[in-house]
């Protein structure tokens, strides 16, 4: 074992879920997974910022798509502008871990898709900036969570939520990662537990970790707090059969120390952050394990 606390659990989990988990059938997907409901994952913040290491995550991929989520975009095509920092004209063939989506089943749902704008429906970044109510009036669910934050921090109402049950049959693709909690200990330290219905737990999940770990160290920021810790609270935990080699390749890996990040400190509101305020230091993860992204 290594002395990566954290990653071993991950490592655990994966080959709980292989050797112990429910063979099930997958509709959506065509592709049979194994399967373990309900399990829960624990990083502490202030001693690295959980990058998994086992394989290398591409960290760009998740600060782009973080702050694609802030900015409140769903169409695909602008991921692709904050990812590659280029605009639509020279980026029109370059693909972003929304472009399968969008292509596959946004056309089914009836949205444009074209070379120029790939809408994926009222997704994530919608339901976080612009909650639509029942009188026309939406929420920006991000501006309120850090209002609260701010001005009551002991509350047990800093919420943020995706599961929008009266959209769900217009989005591209309903929420994996469903809702977040946010709790301010008494000496300071921001602290986030993620409710995730469905995961991935090769391909999605080491996203959703450093994603989710990045967002409280934003708020943190934002907030003058510390960082805590992020738990990870997990539904239908799976791999899908076409990921059990890639998942024992990655078993026979012994996890390394987590890096830094360092984040640009003169950045004091959540709408200002960009890729440029954001370095990783000291990562240095195993080789990449390519598989395929069941859709």
């Amino acid at each position: 074992m290594s002395s990566n606390y954290s990653e071993d659990d991950y490592l655990d989990l994966l080959h709980t879920v292989i050797a112990t988990g429910e063979k099930r059938d997958n509709e959506r997907t065509g592709v049979g997974t194994r399967s373990l409901f309900m399990s829960m994952l624990r990083f502490n913040l202030e001693e690295g910022f959980p990058l998994l290491t086992t394989k290398r995550v591409p960290f760009k991929s998740v600060l782009s798509e973080l702050l694609w989520f802030i900015e409140g975009s769903t169409d695909e095509r602008r991921l692709a502008e904050i990812h590659y920092n280029d605009k639509i004209g020279n980026i029109m063939d370059k693909k972003t871990i929304w472009t399968a989506n969008a292509d596959n089943q946004g056309k089914e749902l009836g949205y444009v898709n074209t070379a120029l704008t790939k809408h994926l429906g009222p997704v994530y970044g919608k339901q976080w900036r612009r909650w639509e109510t029942t009188n026309g009036k939406p929420i920006d669910q991000l501006a309120e969570l850090i209002d609260g934050i701010k001005n009551n921090p002991q509350s047990r109402r800093h919420i943020l939520s995706a599961w929008n049950v009266a959209d769900i049959e217009k989005m591209a693709l309903p929420p994996c990662h469903t809702m977040s909690q946010f709790y301010v200990s008494n000496d300071g330290k921001l602290s986030c537990n993620l409710y995730q219905r469905s995961a991935d737990l090769f391909l999605g999940v080491p996203f959703n970790i450093a994603s989710y770990s990045l967002l409280t160290y934003m708020i943190a920021q934002v907030c003058d707090l510390q960082v805590g810790e992020f738990i990870h609270t997990l539904g239908d935990s799976h791999i899908y059969e076409n990921h059990i080699d890639a998942v024992k390749e990655q078993l026979e890996r012994e996890a390394k120390k987590y890096p830094k990040i360092k984040i640009n400190k003169d950045i004091k509101s959540i709408d200002d952050f960009t890729m440029n305020d954001f370095e990783l230091i000291g990562y240095d993860p195993h080789p990449t394990i390519k598989a395929e992204m069941a859709v």
